[in-house]
């Protein structure tokens, strides 16, 4: 379905600097003799012979998650976030905390720590080897837009965090970053992604380390479409904040993104030797306790209601082991049979009359805790794609932009196509999760989009959108926060949590910043209403 290609062929460089200390004797008669020595440091490799194309490959998988094993992708997204968003429940109250709002400060500060190491630093260092260098005119675009994308994450996380100073230690000697204002730094992710989006060229370099775009028809057409589309993303999170200028923004790109699934910024993962081009979602679900995640009870049972296609691609019940004990030896995704876990679930040692939205244990199904759905193989596996901004995401924006100002178009119809195109933008993921069109069209009959406030509007098109981001789980936290809570999540009240049983809205800062950045740290904490904490609400997380 997709034009853009379905494998990576990674292109391993080996740069050799050779480097050569020469003795020049020049003779001037019989009475002069000079010796020249050139001291050359054989083992410096400057920017002028790195090919930066390579570094933008770098970038973009590192976008997806760091590689190191028990890092960001399992504590924060999968043990936190996915947990806070109830895309997943478990059973664990160590490293899968989100499901129940305890205080495991490292595992929430993990996203921090890896990212400004694996993400920020090499976004950093392609901006500067091609800043003000023509021959890089739209790599030096990419950078800048790849760049503002990770940045947008991590403010979305963490609130006030290190932006302008960041990245700059090798530069500039800057070690230990000032925290920048959300507000400040949304300010100029805006303005970043506006220009490089703008001043994309079509005349200009075609760079060959684009894992997204280089082998489009027109990448750098499909370039601008993505990078409208960011903006659109960032523009809304401003919603609550500050609308005035989400919609001036909303209604600069209207016409100029993404138009179909063919247009989707895809990251296509292989097993190989190096670990970052693994999908990390199954790298390090699978490489530390898989059994302990399980698709949440409200995602499973709100799919259920709506007999949502989706649900048979998404999730199946496997468990046990084959005759050559090979995982599983049982497999089910019919969509009747899952069963999703509850939220903050307790097996055994508490009563769960404590409280009635904690599941009792006699409610585990007939395998017991091997009985609740997991996410499918076809979603999780090391070398499934990994989808960090799509068309649907994008029509649902306009839908929901449509809704509350009136502008980009007909509510209806952004819903529609957003719809449908997060039910076949399944496809991405390999022949066994690809649904039809009719299927989608059927769906949407039965599922029309209404306009009533209270029974549609808002709550239904973003109902939509937290479907459609499973996987994507630090976007559908934020969306979920700026949007104004929807869809409706119950909390749980998990004896012992942090939050007085309510939905986290913001990650910790990890403990090490205390130490490395102590004065910088203090004045960031000091500008959170409420201190470093869960519940503190970010600059455009307003009430």
């Amino acid at each position: 379905m997709y034009k853009h290609y379905k494998d990576i062929s990674m292109k391993i460089k080996t740069i050799y600097l050779i480097a050569t200390a020469a003795f020049i004797m020049i003779a001037a008669g019989s009475c002069r003799k000079e010796l020249t020595k050139v001291n050359t440091n054989p083992d410096q490799i400057t920017g002028s012979q790195v090919d930066p194309n390579l570094l933008l490959t770098t970038v973009q998988l590192s976008y997806t998650g760091s590689p190191t094993e028990g890092g960001s992708v399992w504590v924060t997204k999968w043990g936190g976030v996915a947990g806070f968003i109830q895309h997943v429940a478990s059973t664990n109250t160590g490293y899968y905390y989100g499901d129940k709002y305890l205080n495991n400060i490292g595992a929430m500060g993990e996203t921090f720590q890896d990212n400004y190491t694996s993400a920020v630093q090499p976004a950093v260092e392609l901006y500067q080897l091609t800043v003000n260098k023509p021959q890089y005119r739209n790599l030096h675009q990419m950078a800048r837009i790849m760049k503002a994308m990770i940045f947008e994450q991590l403010t979305d996380l963490y609130g006030d965090i290190p932006y302008f100073q960041a990245g700059l230690g090798y530069y500039e000697r800057i070690y230990t970053p000032v925290y920048d204002k959300q507000q400040v730094i949304y300010a100029d992710l805006l303005k970043e992604v506006s220009q490089a989006t703008d001043s994309l060229a079509e005349s200009a370099d075609k760079p060959v380390g684009d894992i997204l775009y280089s082998q489009a028809n027109d990448q750098i057409a499909e370039w601008k479409m993505f990078g409208n589309s960011l903006l659109l993303r960032m523009a809304m999170r401003l919603t609550k904040v500050d609308p005035a200028t989400a919609q001036k923004y909303v209604t600069q790109v209207i016409g100029k993104t993404m138009q179909s699934n063919d247009d989707n910024a895809i990251i296509q993962h292989v097993l190989s030797a190096n670990s970052l081009t693994s999908n990390q979602d199954a790298a390090q679900i699978f490489s530390q306790d898989s059994v302990d995640v399980r698709l949440s009870s409200t995602i499973v049972s709100n799919m259920k209601k709506m007999n949502d296609p989706r649900l048979p691609v998404v999730a199946w019940v496997a468990y046990g082991l084959d005759n050559d004990g090979n995982f599983p030896g049982t497999a089910d995704n019919d969509a009747a049979d899952q069963i999703g876990l509850p939220p903050g679930y307790i097996i055994g040692g508490l009563n769960p009359a404590i409280n009635l939205l904690i599941a009792a244990k006699d409610s585990l199904p007939a395998e017991g805790l091997a009985g609740y759905s997991r996410i499918s193989d076809n979603m999780l596996s090391i070398s499934a794609p990994s989808l960090i901004l799509t068309y649907s995401e994008t029509e649902l924006l306009f839908a929901d932009a449509a809704f509350r100002w009136g502008i980009g178009g007909d509510v209806a119809t952004h819903y529609k196509n957003g719809v449908k195109a997060a039910i076949t933008q399944l496809s991405a993921y390999g022949d066994a999760a690809t649904i039809d069109g009719g299927a989608a069209d059927a769906y949407l009959a039965a599922h029309p989009y209404n306009p009533d406030p209270v029974k549609g509007g808002l709550s239904q098109i973003n109902m939509q959108y937290w479907l459609c981001s499973l996987m994507d789980e630090y976007e559908s936290w934020a969306n979920w926060r700026r949007c104004g809570d929807f869809p409706k999540l119950t909390p749980t009240d998990y004896p012992g949590n942090v939050t007085q049983g309510t939905i986290p809205r913001r990650l910790t800062y990890p403990p090490s910043q205390k130490v490395t950045n102590l004065a910088n740290y203090n004045q960031a904490v000091a500008g959170l209403p409420g201190g470093d904490k869960m519940t503190s609400r970010m600059w455009w997380d307003t009430n």
